[in-house]
């Protein structure tokens, strides 16, 4: 059916506008019919954060921005999906056009500044399908127009704790003036003890709410340790590494595009990504588990995240070229990876290329 779907579909979605055909693909997406999620096989279960994923493999935030079908992703195949980024106010984003596709690289580049429909909005529809079940992590940030940014991440782990899988802190964004400015060590050491003392505070009532830290793929080395540090002493549940990079690949065959201002995701974020994931498992040393993130388009994508230090991954760039059945196909080369080596989890590869990766060159 899937296959049949993406036949359809991505013909028509590819001939226009790329923002309305997003929302021409969440409405599909609502409409299509309940049923079960097919069962994965136990091979592909992954324990992270404390959770137990069906599979690896995860919607990235972005897509469904303020909650509308988390179910029907999930049915789909997907282990688990991040909704968001959600502000505590609603808010428009950037003027449009603000998201474009590079054909030719299989890339995408978005400035979209956290158009979501608000906290409240947003928390009705999760607390009506809480009760599905499933794994739904909530990615939240700040608004653009706030006086006290981390008070706004404090007050959406407050609100969304008990709908909340886990949390996802968003301080990477490129598209919210000044919010990468939260990376730097003295402000995110104040975020992470704010946030943390948040989650403490609500648990009892709550629950666990794991915590994770998002980052930006263009931190210099130097940066790198100071945030794996702070993140490690505050006692962070994990990190997804990365977010959308502002560099452009010398690669890069459409240049015209490319001069669009915004973070550049998709195939061309592969190397750097991957390069980033291997240096933040080899500057952790075990203290948490990493979700990687760019570039991932094929189960041999998947496997170099995996093999690089990534317990989990996540994409979405890659569904506007190849469509949901990439989905199947990523898990599919996964299995046949355990087969083929005699393994019995991937467990057993993460990061068993970390040490090796991290002494290339550094990505182009």
């Amino acid at each position: 059916m899937i296959r049949a779907f993406d036949a359809l579909t991505l013909p028509l979605l590819r001939r226009l506008d790329p923002e309305d055909a997003h929302r021409l693909a969440l409405g599909g997406l609502r409409m299509l019919p309940p049923r079960k999620a097919l069962p994965d096989d136990p091979k592909l279960a992954t324990r992270a954060f404390g959770l137990n994923f069906p599979n690896p493999i995860g919607m990235a935030a972005g897509f469904d921005k303020n909650g509308e079908v988390p179910d029907a992703l999930l049915r789909l195949g997907f282990g688990f999906v991040e909704i968001g980024s959600v502000t505590p106010k609603p808010q428009d984003g950037n003027p449009r056009p603000r998201l474009f596709r590079l054909e030719d690289d299989s890339g995408v580049i978005n400035r979209m500044g956290f158009n979501n429909d608000g906290a409240e909005a947003v928390l009705r529809r999760l607390a009506a399908r809480a009760r599905l079940g499933g794994i739904v992590g909530v990615n939240v940030g700040a608004n653009k127009d706030s006086t006290d940014r981390t008070a706004d991440y404090v007050r959406l782990i407050e609100l969304f704790a008990p709908v909340a899988s886990y949390f996802t802190i968003n301080v990477s964004s490129p598209n919210t003036p000044g919010l990468r400015n939260l990376q730097q060590s003295a402000a995110l050491d104040d975020l992470l003890a704010r946030v943390v003392d948040a989650r403490e505070r609500v648990r009892k009532n709550a629950g666990d709410s794991p915590l994770l830290l998002k980052i930006a793929p263009d931190l210099t080395l130097q940066e790198l340790d100071d945030v794996v540090h702070i993140a490690s002493s505050r006692r962070v549940d994990g990190m997804i590494v990365a977010n959308t990079t502002l560099s452009r690949p010398a690669t890069l065959r459409d240049q015209v595009r490319a001069k669009e201002a915004g973070g550049l995701s998709g195939r061309p974020l592969l190397r750097l990504s991957t390069r980033m994931v291997a240096e933040t498992y080899v500057r952790s040393e075990g203290a948490f588990p990493l979700i990687g993130v760019g570039g991932i388009d094929t189960g041999g994508a998947a496997l170099m995240k995996i093999r690089a230090g990534a317990s989990l991954i996540q994409l979405y760039s890659a569904l506007v070229y190849k469509g949901l059945g990439l989905i199947d196909d990523i898990k599919a080369d996964l299995l046949s990876t355990l087969r083929r080596t005699g393994r019995d989890s991937l467990s057993e590869i993460v990061g068993a290329d970390a040490a090796t990766i991290t002494a290339e060159p550094w990505p182009d």
